[in-house]
């Protein structure tokens, strides 16, 4: 393989032309297990950033891509349909709270993130009122594309840089309660404030359910989102939640919002809709949303990706849901939950460790201070694991298949290389 060329030549994310990170090469992967080119084995403890669900080379999800290969890779979605779009659209219609009926099939966990608010802002257009502010919490992320990042943390996130160039939300306090502790109800005052306070120019509220993944992987009590949601209702504010990283059971549920028992007017999703093979996500709303939006001036929603329900996509997509939903993935979650809970709490003993939490199959370990990337990197493929810190946060998202034994060696390998 020619690294010297990807080196010099690649840009791989979040990384510096000027001193690029060691890149390890790999040539094949195979349950949870990706292989470097020398044969080294390394467990994956990211999911390949929380994708990849049922782990790699499956052989359901592989027969679903080669069947769908051999009729069509790729037709345009505007006025024509395909099976493999509406099979996995009446999945997700099965699958989500009653209320959300309408999808729309889309590229990319940003772009799900982009047509939500989207949906939000023609919604009040139709309504003859239009608002053009979103509502979010501090420590959020919901993506790298421009509106996306315009609802991420200005301040505390990877992308405060292009702040005075992004339009400028409203952000409240995150939610300090965690998930397993007892709930405080002032937890939600500062968000009830800003909300109070801007009720008639805010278009939607946006967050993550429950976790907020890379602003900070923080894991928060489930009351506080069924206080957003009757906060949403009293003052008719659509609530949108980002599930990208959260749905297809990684908390624990389906889908993190059923934690608080809640459902939201539109919901996105992502990475693990397609068990990580290809790229593509959906934005789901309610009947009253998207005719809401159909009945303004446009007449339509007016947003169309040139790859929007492609077969492929939509094939292998439908393939992991149904695998989903053959497997007991709740047990396996479950146990993931359980090894972390025995395990992690001895970390937090450790000098360099402020804390630990997790929930279902996420596990984190936050530090006193930021990992030196390329050094820790290191020490965890020598320990045979492949794990991506970023920041003070390091953490695992395994593959739902991964046994006791792999888990634990994802956990001694952190406890090591700290």
């Amino acid at each position: 393989m020619d690294i010297s060329f990807d080196r010099d030549h690649i840009w791989h994310p979040y990384t510096s032309t000027l001193e690029p990170l060691t890149c390890y090469p790999v040539t094949h992967a195979n349950g949870v297990n990706l292989y470097l080119e020398d044969g080294t084995a390394l467990i994956d403890g990211m999911s390949s950033w929380w994708a990849a669900i049922h782990g790699y080379n499956h052989p359901v999800l592989n027969q679903a891509v080669t069947e769908q290969l051999s009729k069509m890779s790729h037709v345009m979605f505007g006025g024509i349909t395909h099976d493999p779009a509406i099979n996995l659209c009446k999945k997700l219609v099965e699958m989500t709270p009653d209320a959300l009926e309408k999808v729309f099939l889309c590229d990319s966990g940003s772009i799900s993130v982009e047509v939500s608010l989207k949906m939000a802002l023609q919604y009040w257009h139709a309504k003859g009122t239009p608002r053009a502010k979103f509502l979010t919490l501090r420590h959020g992320y919901h993506g790298d594309s421009f509106a996306a990042m315009s609802v991420t943390d200005p301040d505390n996130s990877m992308h405060k840089l292009y702040k005075g160039f992004l339009p400028e939300h409203i952000f409240a306090d995150s939610p300090t309660c965690g998930f397993f502790e007892d709930w405080q109800e002032e937890d939600i005052q500062d968000f009830q404030t800003k909300l109070i306070e801007n009720k008639d120019t805010i278009a939607a509220v946006i967050l993550e359910p429950i976790v907020q993944g890379a602003g900070g992987m923080r894991i928060y009590h489930p009351t506080y989102l069924k206080r957003v949601r009757e906060l949403c209702d009293e003052f008719g504010i659509l609530l949108i939640s980002d599930e990208i990283a959260t749905g297809f059971g990684r908390t624990g549920k389906l889908f993190a919002c059923e934690h608080s028992d809640i459902t939201p007017d539109i919901m996105c999703v992502g990475k693990a809709l397609t068990g990580g093979y290809m790229t593509m996500a959906a934005t789901i709303t309610t009947k009253h949303v998207a005719d809401t939006v159909c009945g303004g001036e446009a007449g339509c929603f007016m947003h169309g990706p040139t790859f929007m329900g492609n077969p492929l996509s939509s094939a292998v997509a439908n393939a992991s849901l149904q695998l989903l939903q053959d497997t007991n993935w709740q047990e396996k979650v479950s146990n993931i939950e359980s090894v972390f809970a025995s395990n992690l709490p001895t970390l937090a003993e450790h000098d360099k460790v402020s804390k630990v939490r997790w929930l279902g199959a996420i596990g984190v370990v936050e530090l006193h201070a930021p990992v030196n990337l390329e050094e820790i990197q290191k020490r965890f493929v020598e320990h045979g694991v492949w794990i991506r810190p970023f920041g003070r946060l390091v953490y695992v998202m395994p593959p739902y298949d991964i046994s006791d034994d792999q888990l634990k060696q994802l956990i001694d390998a952190i406890a090591s290389c700290i």
